[in-house]
């Protein structure tokens, strides 16, 4: 089971390979962005929140990056109950909420976003490409595109991420997800969707140092003190986390200016 597992992965190093001009168009748009002084905004709901964490931040990656993690999509570690999957599962799929959510940011067309979701499928992510469109953001959608073609969308219109994409990314994974089917159960396990993602996330981040770097603007990338030494590492952390803070403080800076009550 474990061989079949990883060659599974293999082929999906094979099927993100086969994307490389996708992921080089994605780095270039997201490379524009950053060198504008903007930031990629990031979203993912359910378990998609692992491909936001895996960009940023992490060791090996670098600000710019708008991680977009709402916990009543997210958090779902209790299972049941309180912060229970059943509720996560049910918002995901509320419509209107994508929009409460980017009511907290005041957007360019300078911006670009990266919307992820396996099925693209379910409600709040398709409404969060598509509000991301409506305000001239270029969107690059990253989904499981066996599996979205042949499931349903949540939406009544019938619309999915991929209908709201100026790009679309494949993890390679298959339909359902679980990769591998073991003797006498019914059922597959293993998921894929994870390591496909994983593998073009990093492909896009390691493509757009590259730009940055050769643009002048090397990243400040969160670094190990065992690679770059305790007082090097301390000093690139602390310029990314204030990088960080100044890109978002512009996120912020006329949110709701014209709403203000004047005294």
């Amino acid at each position: 089971m474990i061989d079949s597992y990883l060659e599974k992965c293999r082929q999906l190093i094979d099927t993100v390979e086969r994307q490389t001009t996708q992921l080089q168009q994605a780095a270039q748009w997201f490379a524009d962005t950053i060198l504008a002084g903007r930031m990629v905004h990031v979203f993912g709901s359910g378990h998609s929140r692992i491909m936001v964490e895996e960009m940023w931040p992490r060791y090996g990656s670098f600000p710019g990056f708008n991680p977009i993690v709402e916990l009543s999509l997210t958090f779902h570690n209790l299972v049941v109950g309180a912060n229970g999957q059943r509720q996560a599962m049910f918002l995901e799929n509320v419509s209107g909420l994508a929009e409460r959510i980017l009511r907290n940011y005041d957007l360019s067309e300078q911006d670009t976003a990266l919307v992820i979701s396996s099925s693209g499928c379910n409600v709040v992510p398709i409404e969060m490409a598509e509000e991301f469109q409506k305000r001239g953001v270029k969107v690059v959608a990253l989904i499981t595109k066996e599996h979205s073609d042949r499931s349903t969308s949540k939406r009544q219109d019938g619309l999915k991420l991929s209908d709201f994409a100026d790009l679309i990314l494949d993890t390679g994974a298959p339909v359902g997800d679980a990769m591998v089917s073991v003797p006498g159960l019914d059922t597959p396990v293993a998921p894929g969707s994870t390591v496909g993602g994983a593998l073009i996330i990093n492909s896009i981040k390691a493509e757009l140092a590259r730009l940055l770097t050769e643009a002048g603007h090397p990243p400040k990338v969160l670094t190990a003190g065992v690679v770059a030494g305790s007082e090097r590492a301390t000093e690139l952390f602390e310029a990314a986390y204030d990088e960080h803070a100044h890109r978002l403080a512009k996120l912020y800076a006329q949110v709701g200016k014209s709403t203000l009550v004047r005294g």
